[in-house]
């Protein structure tokens, strides 16, 4: 397994005072994943938990939806000319009757940490049809109790404590209960290990359910959700424009700016248990 954390000396300037300290870095390393063989995908990624992020990254893209639909996940060996297995190649069989990927999710290029579409072979395949409608999820949510996420997600942070480097997304109940939390350097493959890791639990899909992330609620963290069957996401920044329209279209709540009892709510409101707004009046 690949190193989470890497160590690397500096040289460091405060009010003119040189130090040559040595700092912890996030690590940062590609992650082939393959299905019955055959390369679907590279993503740069933090090592660790990298079958749940194979198997999220799998719900994302509508591939599978049930444990069983997996026969197994397997390291394969590395690149390197005398095939020493670097632990950055993962190879996802699936279970007999299961379809392969379609061709039109191959990606043309590597996925970046900072952007999961970039490099999407077709944009046609985004909006992926989902197996789960999150539309008449009836979950209730407790504005009093979405403003404790942020504080719960960052005291489970353990490697960004070290690093000061990693996003981070979280699964939580609707009252406040942490279900799994999971870091890397980008913010979707931190969301393909939390999905990933409900697939292989058998958890999927995740009713009644809220996934929290450390940064902005991108059109591909909708995406994520409403495929994972997640009727809720929360973000402590901006969501795009696109992100909202996706929400509202598949009936998602999606809260922005989650930042002490602050809330911006761009759709699915009527999940929150809040008061009616006070008219202004003339």
């Amino acid at each position: 397994m690949g190193r989470v954390t890497s160590r690397r000396r500096l040289v460091r300037i405060v009010d003119g005072v040189v130090s040559e300290p040595v700092d912890t870095l996030a690590a940062e390393e590609p992650l082939e994943i393959r299905v019955n063989g055959r390369s679907l995908v590279v993503t740069m990624r933090t090592p660790g938990d990298d079958f749940d992020l194979a198997a999220g990254f799998l719900v994302s893209e509508g591939v599978v939806r049930a444990a069983g639909e997996i026969a197994g996940i397997r390291y394969c060996a590395g690149a390197t000319a005398d095939g020493v297995n670097t632990y950055n190649v993962v190879d996802v069989v699936l279970a007999a009757g299961v379809a392969p990927p379609d061709p039109s999710l191959e990606r043309n290029f590597y996925t970046t940490s900072s952007c999961g579409l970039c490099g999407k072979a077709s944009l046609d395949a985004v909006r992926t049809v989902a197996a789960w409608s999150v539309r008449d999820d009836p979950v209730r949510l407790d504005p009093g109790v979405l403003s404790t996420l942020p504080d719960s997600l960052r005291a489970a942070q353990r490697v960004f404590d070290r690093t000061g480097g990693l996003h981070a997304a979280a699964l939580f109940s609707a009252d406040g209960r942490l279900h799994c939390l999971r870091e890397d350097v980008g913010r979707h493959n931190a969301v393909d290990k939390v999905v990933g890791w409900a697939l292989r639990n058998g958890r999927a899909p995740l009713r009644g359910t809220v996934l929290m992330v450390s940064g902005r609620a991108s059109f591909e963290l909708v995406q994520k959700a409403v495929m994972a069957g997640i009727p809720v996401l929360a973000a402590v920044s901006a969501p795009s424009s696109l992100a909202a329209d996706l929400a509202d279209d598949a009936g998602l709540t999606l809260v922005g700016f989650l930042r002490g009892s602050s809330m911006n709510v761009y759709a699915g409101a009527h999940r929150l248990t809040q008061r009616t707004p006070t008219s202004l009046s003339a």
